[in-house]
């Protein structure tokens, strides 16, 4: 791995303090449950909005927000009362993308049986997450991005972006979510030199980015976020 530590750390201080910033994030689907924070909703509803959010946020960020539009609005922009009630729209038509309805039937009742025994997901980890509310397999190599984007949003409580309601966990045990784009970013940085998106990547730019923001590495996903569109403008 190429040594220049020095460098990135500067680059990367610069723009996480330039794009920690909600301007870059008004069409993003962390504006759903950041909305929900805003109006005053129980916890439980924001949880759920940021749940639903995370698992369609893959694609264009315009379609992303539409079809999490499109759910909300299903849900009577009441998303645990929905929930609650046990009575989903199913079936084979898409929602996002390969998202379809059933799957997003699925999730809501997982999240009922959930909600039944407990108060919050702040309980689960990254795998509980991945198992217990989005219904996957285990598998230990997965990146986890949606789910680790998600926890990003409930923990980090800088005030900015982010909306800091899960207070039993620390920002400094977060793991960065890995994407194709943060990943390039990474790579081309030398942070890693690893070449799949999984569980060791993230681990390896979450280290490396402890070193930088020691009690607060996914500080450094707005900084890797905003890498390679700074960097092809040729700044640096």
């Amino acid at each position: 791995m190429r040594d220049n530590f020095e460098e990135n750390s500067a680059i990367l201080k610069r723009l996480a303090e330039d794009y920690n910033d909600m301007r870059y994030f008004e069409c993003d689907p962390l504006i759903f449950p950041k909305r929900f924070l805003e109006r005053g909703a129980s916890l439980q509803d924001v949880e759920i909005a940021a749940v639903v959010s995370a698992h369609l946020a893959w694609g264009r960020r315009d379609m992303i927000v539409r079809d999490c539009n499109r759910a909300f609005d299903e849900m009577g922009w009441r998303p645990y009362e929905y929930v609650m009630s046990g009575k989903y729209r199913a079936g084979k038509e898409s929602l996002h993308r390969t998202v379809t309805w059933n799957d997003f039937c699925r999730i809501c009742g997982n999240m009922k049986s959930f909600y039944e025994k407990e108060c919050t997901l702040e309980v689960l980890g990254a795998d509980g997450m991945r198992e217990l509310i989005y219904g996957q397999k285990p598998d230990p190599n997965a990146a986890n991005k949606k789910i680790h984007m998600m926890r990003r949003w409930m923990v980090r409580n800088d005030g900015k972006v982010d909306l800091g309601i899960w207070k039993n966990t620390s920002p400094a045990d977060l793991i960065i979510p890995v994407d194709v784009h943060v990943h390039r970013s990474a790579f081309n940085m030398g942070i890693t030199e690893r070449k799949s998106i999984d569980r060791r990547t993230a681990l390896e730019i979450t280290d490396y980015l402890k070193r930088v923001f020691p009690e607060d590495p996914c500080l450094g996903d707005f900084a890797l976020f905003a890498y390679a569109a700074v960097n092809k403008a040729g700044i640096r």
